[in-house]
């Protein structure tokens, strides 16, 4: 049930991205930063898909002054377009130096937030910006924080 005792209408979030180069795109989103295949389809016409699974996921609304906190504390200045992609990973540092072995691009080194995760910025393969983050305290530390909580 959600928060307003209905059953949730939403059974998934799948985030579709049109890649010019998709053998390159693939092969950086499954084999190196580890997504597993899911699924995979072709059709007439050269056409193809590959559905990666990337665990739980969510949607992260950020009015335009969050959108530049972010920016502001992860990289420093302005750089995210109005999508990017997150990723939860056991270790940014890692992580971060084998997607940049694997193609992408590093635009901030790991930086730890006020709201407590090390997050790392990149350019990825399908003209992704991305963050990998990994959580150093859990939830309820952090709704603890100055300036989190819900709107509920």
């Amino acid at each position: 049930m959600t928060d307003a005792g209905r059953p949730p209408t939403v059974r998934q979030l799948r985030l579709v991205v049109e890649a010019e180069d998709h053998d390159a795109a693939v092969a950086f989103f499954r084999d190196v930063l580890g997504l597993s295949e899911q699924a995979a389809f072709s059709g007439g016409d050269g056409a193809r898909v590959v559905i990666l699974e990337a665990g739980r996921a969510t949607l992260e609304l950020a009015n335009p002054a969050q959108k530049r906190l972010i920016d502001e504390v992860e990289v420093g200045r302005q750089v995210a377009p109005r999508i990017r992609v997150a990723f939860e990973v056991d270790d940014t540092r890692a992580v971060t130096e084998r997607l940049v072995a694997g193609g992408a691009v590093e635009v901030a080194p790991p930086t730890v937030t006020p709201w407590r995760s090390l997050n790392a910025r990149l350019d990825a393969p399908a003209g992704l910006h991305v963050t990998v983050f990994q959580e150093l305290t859990d939830l309820d530390e952090r709704a603890a924080l100055d300036g989190f909580g819900t709107d509920a």
